[in-house]
């Protein structure tokens, strides 16, 4: 058993998280780099928490070209256990209108300009991704969207794309025949790193408009979507207040589902065969097993 500590990482339109107490912004350096932003540091209801605006306070950093590596690296250094994921997306169903929030449970990544993954030559290591979100942190993500009074969809798969260019209308009519519900572009490798990193994973997606796929789509203004965008934060951060309490409360017990050890039997490579220096970079990702 450890002490919870709930990490969050705030997506477009959400740099900073209301309520926290003795919070105060530290840089965390990581051996993969700066990730983009301090982090905030403070406690909720009494819980630990860390907060990365994800694109950095202003928005500077575009989706290819985040440290997703550093900001998940950063996360673990910090004693991190959980990470909810905050998103603004596209929608790919007339059901999933602007302002409504999905719980994430499926990925197809798109993305193909990122690094995705802490291991490589000298380590090598292949973790599970077959379900990338943890249902455990999913049940207290839903009941605190209801709870909230949010119009809120369980289940649905997160397109994501590399960006920073929005889909032709030719490709967000392949994805929604893929069946995928929203699409956006920083989720993938964040889950994947944090798989690797052995911490419990939820996302959720706020809707801020229809991709280009809807006939409306073009007569939506950036006022419109920043003004849904203002609201989702809004909304996100009253999710945040009843979601820390909820998985933070008391000791930590071990991931039923098993995430916090995704490692177990993942690396591959011998002892003998390990590259020293990308070890030493793993100390905090993968110290437990290495």
């Amino acid at each position: 058993m450890t002490e919870p500590v709930i990490g969050i990482i705030g997506g477009s339109g959400l740099y900073d998280i209301d309520g926290l107490e003795d919070k105060v912004w530290r840089q965390v350096p990581t051996p993969w780099g700066m990730p983009s932003d301090s982090l905030l540091f403070g406690r909720l209801s009494g819980v630990r928490c860390v907060f990365l605006p994800r694109h950095g306070r202003g928005h500077p950093t575009s989706p290819t070209h985040l440290n997703y590596r550093a900001n998940i690296d950063a996360m673990k250094r910090s004693g991190v256990t959980d990470i909810v994921s905050l998103s603004a997306v596209g929608s790919l169903k007339a059901e999933l209108p602007p302002g409504h929030f999905v719980i994430v449970d499926q990925f197809i990544d798109r993305s193909f300009a990122r690094e995705k993954s802490f291991f490589g030559d000298g380590v090598v290591a292949h973790v599970s991704m077959a379900h990338p979100v943890c249902g455990r942190l999913g049940d207290s993500l839903e009941a605190a969207c209801r709870t909230v009074g949010l119009p809120t969809t369980r289940g649905g798969t997160y397109l994501v794309m590399e960006g920073p260019q929005f889909s032709t209308k030719a490709e967000s009519e392949l994805y929604r025949s893929w069946g995928c519900s929203v699409i956006g572009m920083t989720n993938m490798p964040e889950a994947k790193l944090a798989r690797e990193a052995e911490i419990c994973y939820a996302t959720v997606a706020m809707v801020t408009d229809f991709d280009c796929w809807h006939p409306d789509h073009d007569h939506v203004t950036v006022e419109a979507v920043v003004k849904i965008m203002t609201a989702n934060a809004d909304n996100a951060r009253n999710v945040v207040r009843r979601t820390v309490p909820a998985i933070g409360g008391g000791a930590r017990h071990a991931c039923p589902l098993g995430c916090d050890h995704a490692l177990d039997t993942a690396i591959i490579t011998a002892p003998t065969a390990r590259d020293p220096r990308l070890l030493a970079k793993l100390d905090a990702v993968a110290g437990r097993v290495l």
